[in-house]
């Protein structure tokens, strides 16, 4: 526990110095980091706060973490413009993934010397780091992920209830973090319904009783997670699952964004899920065979387990890409780094008891190999860990393979004199947002009163969150946004903040309700300022004068 405490901290504290250097001195944030930062902060500080303002296109978790966090904003608005409230979310849980990787570790009775290099393989891989560091939502998720494979492994010998309900608790904050955790649950539940009747002896009406108790415990809390999610978002905005139906959903977001390229051929968007999954677990070609042969030999469902946990994220990002349903993003394939190293643990032959407070009917001792073998752990460790830096490391700097990271290049390896084509693009992603942290610095200095700047949040979030008089902007939020919205003056507005109307601008709530607003007014408001935008993909930002 003491080894688990301090190793908590430490992961903590080198995954908060790299966040906190990247969104203060080269300023590298990502969008949806920020967007999430800025729902937090209308929750407390909107002129109309409310928790419903955490919004319904995404689930909650990661944004109502920050929630503590971002009360002192109002003192401290740098905790917000710069991301930081994100950053304290993100660092913390992927350190807890730490911690669950060594207790998988552990718990298979790996050496010690092991166990510590693929802690730090997995601590230590340059997208943990990244995701550890930025305040995404990836950094619960694969948290989430490891403590319920930890759990599910251990229940399969000790036939403990806790272990069982500690997954499936780790399963419903999954699903409050991501829907990727969906797919999971059914696996795991298909998986526990298959291990309990397989192993229950006696008539089928005890076997069948059995398997839907241990069926049922693990998949209740998600099914009430997402049924509890999807009704209220069904009695506050008339739709249950605003993921698919709103334009501000990835669906709306994948179709604004592609200006009708439509989903990839299906052949192309398996290869390239593939090869995004071989660059985040370079070794998975051969520890899956060998582990599976390994595991039948053994009569050992360790395997499986953590197959089916992290596998069924691989599969469904897969399965989103070919559809033409999400973006090909290299973190949607994050689950394959503890794929990897818990596969890596699994060569290991199973080694002592695993503790249990309650072990259930079906406790088995454990199998065990007597033929512990150290060269091949070692030769395993030795290439994971040349191969990860090598290959990881190389192929997040791809442009074409790692669309979200690439730019890290211009921070680990600057070259103030290269001018080519991708430097420069990398410079621009590193400015994303300068430009909307002026522009909010810009209208703080013009000391207007409150509710009297109206823009949507799909891009003004960023804005938003730099603002350090967040109650003179009307957002979606408010409830009176549609009636101020309709009438403008009539309501006092001074000034809108419009966006192009073409791509994801094309769902901006002033877009739609005004088509012509950015390019002529809309015969509601005169041009007042144009800002170019130093950010990459970010917009021309126009400010327009409301006539009275």
């Amino acid at each position: 526990m003491r080894t688990s405490r301090w190793l908590f901290l430490l992961a903590t504290a080198v995954y908060l110095a790299a966040g906190l250097y990247l969104a203060v001195e080269p300023h590298y944030i990502m969008g949806d980091s920020l967007s999430r930062v800025s729902a937090a902060r209308s929750v407390l500080f909107s002129r109309d706060p409310h928790l419903a303002a955490v919004g319904f296109i995404f689930t909650p978790l990661a944004t109502v973490v920050q929630l503590p966090v971002v009360l002192f904003s109002h003192w401290w608005p740098v905790l917000t413009s710069w991301n930081i409230t994100a950053v304290l979310m993100s660092a913390p849980f992927m350190a807890g993934a730490v911690v669950q990787i060594r207790g998988l570790c552990a718990d298979r009775g790996v050496p010690t010397w092991l166990m510590w290099v693929l802690t730090a393989l997995f601590a230590l891989n340059p997208m943990i780091v990244f995701y550890a560091a930025n305040g995404m939502s990836e950094a619960p998720f694969v948290f989430l992920l490891c403590w319920t494979a930890r759990r599910l492994i251990r229940w399969l010998h000790t036939d403990d209830v806790h272990d069982l309900c500690l997954a499936a608790i780790a399963l419903a904050l999954g699903y409050l973090t991501r829907y990727d955790a969906l797919p999971v649950a059914t696996g795991v539940m298909v998986f526990v319904a298959v291990v309990t009747w397989l192993r229950t002896p006696g008539p089928r009406r005890h076997r069948f009783t059995d398997t839907a108790m241990d069926a049922l415990l693990v998949a209740a809390p998600t099914g009430i997670a997402a049924v509890a999610w999807a009704m209220t978002s069904w009695l506050i905005t008339g739709e249950p699952f605003q993921q698919l139906t709103s334009d501000y959903g990835n669906a709306g977001i994948v179709e604004q964004s592609s200006s009708g390229g439509g989903a990839p051929a299906p052949l192309y968007g398996l290869l390239y899920s593939i090869s995004e999954i071989m660059i985040l677990g370079p070794a998975l070609p051969v520890l899956i065979p060998v582990c599976l042969a390994l595991a039948w030999r053994r009569r050992d469902p360790e395997v499986l387990a953590a197959g089916i946990v992290f596998g069924a994220v691989l599969a469904f990002a897969t399965r989103n890409y070919m559809t033409g349903t999400t973006f090909p993003f290299l973190r949607f394939y994050i689950s394959a780094i503890p794929l990897m190293v818990v596969l890596a643990c699994q060569l290991v032959p199973p080694s002592g008891e695993i503790p249990a407070r309650r072990p259930g009917r079906h406790h088995r001792p454990r199998r065990t190999d007597p033929g512990r073998a150290a060269l091949a752990p070692a030769v395993l460790a030795a290439v994971l860990v040349l191969a990860t830096p090598i290959v990881t490391g190389a192929l997040m700097l791809s442009p074409t393979l790692s669309v979200q990271q690439y730019a890290l290049q211009e921070i680990v390896f600057p070259d103030p004199a290269d001018t080519s084509a991708t430097r420069s693009q990398e410079r621009r992603i590193i400015a994303s947002f300068r430009t909307e942290r002026e522009l909010a610095r810009y209208i703080d200095d013009l000391g207007l009163p409150d509710a009297s700047v109206l823009m949507d949040t799909v891009y003004g979030f960023a804005v938003y969150t730099a603002t350090d008089r967040p109650h003179t902007y009307i957002i979606p939020s408010d409830q009176d946004f549609i009636t101020i919205l309709n009438d403008p003056a009539a309501h006092g507005v001074h000034y809108i903040l419009a966006v192009p109307n073409s791509g994801r601008g094309a769902s901006d709530a002033v877009n739609v309700r005004y088509p012509t607003l950015y390019e002529t007014g809309a015969e509601i408001a005169t041009l007042e300022l144009e800002i170019p935008n130093d950010g990459d993909n970010q917009p021309i930002w126009r400010l327009y004068r409301v006539r009275p």
